[in-house]
C-alpha cells in the first residue's frame, strides 16, 4: 500500500496574451501527495534512445493528476517526460530535471 510520504507541486502551464498581444507564460501550482520511486533500468535505457535522462519517478493518484507537464520537488523543477497508468488508480510520473534550475 502506498505511503504517500512525499509532497510535490504539480505545475500547469498556460499562456495568456499581454496588452501587446504577445503570449505570456503563466504557471499554476498545486500540492499533491506522492511516492518517490527509483527509475527502472528499462525506463532509463528506453529514454536514452530518445535523448531523455529520467532522474525521478513519482506515483500519484490518477485523480490528482490533470495532465501537468512540470513538477517541483525539494525546490527543484522537473519536466514530466512520460506518464504510465498503473492499476487504474495510480499513475507514474517519470521526470527529468530542468537544466539551469538550482
Amino acid at each position: 500500500m502506498p505511503r504517500w510520504s512525499e509532497v510535490i507541486k504539480l505545475v500547469k502551464i498556460t499562456y495568456e496574451n499581454n496588452e501587446y498581444g504577445d503570449p505570456k507564460r503563466k504557471s499554476t501550482k498545486r500540492q499533491v501527495f506522492a511516492n518517490k520511486k527509483s527509475i527502472r533500468q528499462s525506463e532509463f535505457y528506453q529514454a536514452a534512445v530518445s535523448d531523455f535522462r529520467p532522474e525521478l519517478m513519482f506515483i500519484v493518484r490518477y485523480i490528482d493528476y490533470e495532465g501537468e507537464e512540470e513538477l517541483i520537488y525539494n525546490d527543484k523543477q522537473y519536466n514530466i517526460i512520460r506518464t504510465y497508468s498503473t492499476q487504474g488508480e495510480f499513475i507514474e510520473l517519470i521526470c527529468q530535471g530542468v537544466s539551469g534550475n538550482g
